[in-house]
């Protein structure tokens, strides 16, 4: 049988903080314990916040942490070709609509709707897409595109759910209400989520199942924070006919009033608590690896 495959997949939008360390070491621990390989993938599909300096910082981090990873390292903005092809290939399924409401049209269009009642929102806490342009005529979509407005390339979940039904995952670490096992997905949930802009031809949901078929990836070690988002992921590969890896969800590493570490907060940040003497070894006793 083939090694286990485990990936860290940071994004170059900011200096790595002590969850991300936690998340990198654990993948790295699973890797050596079953003997498998571990990669290092840059998700760097956000033109506006990524930066080669940050990029650069993340393999000095990681390599004072003693991480090892194979290279060479995949990074998204040389792979959008493999991106727009399973774009196609869901358009092809006919599940795949453009919407041309700006986000403050977005917002107006959710105001209006609760003025009925609660607008329902995604697990992510945002709410769901509200607007009608799957039901745009062909024509007047073409038109808009010819004109060239700006759009969104959404996901008709409805259609894609009647398609696939009881999908699941096989949980081998634990959810957010202590999920294991084998967890039913719910990509219902997300409502039409974006898989695509017209500057940038996919999203996150797309290209990591994309990545992480393409690179072999068996398990996916990762925080809890993604873990509803793993419906998505599961769906998108059926519709694909992608590998089903595992999933590992693990707990966040939080300030001390209980928030998610943000990569804004300096006190946690990697580079600063070397600078301030830590050791490697003292960052895996901070974050409960001993």
């Amino acid at each position: 049988m083939a090694p286990p495959v485990f990936r860290f997949a940071p994004s170059p939008n900011g200096h790595l903080h002590l969850g991300h360390a936690y998340s990198a070491l654990l993948n790295l621990d699973r890797a050596r314990e079953s003997g498998g390989r571990l990669l290092l993938r840059i998700e760097d599909i956000d033109a506006t916040r990524c930066r080669p300096e940050y990029e650069t910082a993340i393999y000095q981090d990681l390599a004072w942490l003693g991480i090892v990873w194979e290279t060479p390292v995949r990074r998204q903005s040389e792979h959008l070709a493999d991106y727009r092809a399973a774009l196609e290939q869901l358009s092809a399924l006919g599940l795949v609509y453009p919407a041309f409401e700006s986000r403050a049209e977005i917002a107006k269009l959710v105001a209006a709707r609760e003025a009925d009642g609660p607008w329902p929102r995604d697990p992510d806490g945002a709410p769901l897409y509200p607007g009608d342009a799957k039901s745009l005529p062909a024509g007047e979509r073409s038109r808009l595109i010819d004109s060239g407005a700006p759009y969104a390339l959404r996901l008709d979940m409805a259609a894609a759910c009647r398609r696939l039904s009881g999908l699941t995952w096989n949980e081998l670490g634990e959810g957010p209400e202590g999920e294991r096992g084998t967890v039913a997905a719910r990509p219902e949930a997300w409502g039409d989520v974006v898989l695509a802009r017209k500057e940038t031809p996919t999203s996150y949901h797309l290209s990591v199942v994309v990545d992480d078929a393409l690179q072999g990836v068996s398990e996916i070690v990762r925080g809890q924070d993604l873990f509803h988002a793993t419906s998505v992921h599961r769906l998108l590969q059926a519709l694909l006919g992608l590998p089903e890896p595992a999933y590992r969800h693990h707990p966040l590493i939080r300030d001390a009033e209980g928030r998610k570490l943000s990569k804004s907060d300096r006190s946690t940040g990697l580079r600063e608590l070397r600078a301030a003497g830590s050791s490697p070894a003292g960052i895996r006793l901070f974050v409960g690896l001993g």
